[in-house]
């Protein structure tokens, strides 16, 4: 079954909203793990002590397709600032797309692979009897950057390092058009959509 690659961020939103991502992600584990779900997040960049700007978040499972569904779109959490005590502020926005990360097997590498440190781990997850035990799964990870990678699709080490690399490459790419000044304006006029009650999920925290 395809991995299916969502895009969660805060958009142009304050620290709150950071933290409402934060808070968004350990809901996706949770239910991700409750459905039987394998699922790997990876921040755009290192998070701050309030959260990440935005993470992709890939699935996969049988219940992965549900999930998708019933997440994609606007999300609204509901709080008290305790960042800014006082502050009258209560509704926080994150969104929530999904995204296909490219194929880059037939491109030039944008990536230098000293920048690059393999992690070999055994390939656990859903599967029962059938999963492959033996230690074949690869975590990459990008130094320069934090984000990290982990592929145990294929039987063999060294397919899923080279389909790390790949996998890498393209979450790198993606997320460097995600931060593009076009895809804030899209963010921002998103959010905008949502204060009018569009959202699909509402938290209160």
């Amino acid at each position: 079954m395809a991995d299916i690659h969502l895009l969660t961020t805060s958009g142009n939103g304050p620290a709150e909203c950071r933290v409402a991502l934060k808070s968004l992600l350990s809901i996706l584990e949770k239910e991700a793990q409750g459905r039987g779900c394998e699922i790997e997040v990876t921040a755009s960049q290192a998070p701050d002590q309030h959260g990440p700007v935005s993470a992709i978040v890939t699935l996969r499972g049988v219940g992965a397709e549900s999930l998708v569904e019933e997440y994609c779109g606007s999300i609204r959490f509901i709080f008290k600032s305790k960042i800014r005590p006082g502050h009258k502020r209560q509704n926080w926005f994150v969104g929530v797309r999904r995204v296909e990360l490219a194929d880059t097997s037939n491109e030039t590498a944008t990536i230098h692979m000293n920048d690059i440190r393999f992690e070999t781990l055994r390939a656990g997850g859903p599967g029962g009897q059938h999963q492959n035990t033996t230690d074949s799964a690869v975590r990459a990870i990008h130094i320069p950057t934090g984000i990290t990678v982990t592929c145990r699709d294929e039987r063999s080490q060294h397919r899923n390092k080279a389909l790390s690399v790949r996998r890498l490459q393209a979450m790198l790419r993606l997320l460097a058009e995600r931060e593009s000044q076009n895809a804030k304006t899209a963010l921002f006029l998103a959010n905008k959509e949502l204060e009018r009650g569009n959202e699909v999920k509402v938290f209160r925290l």
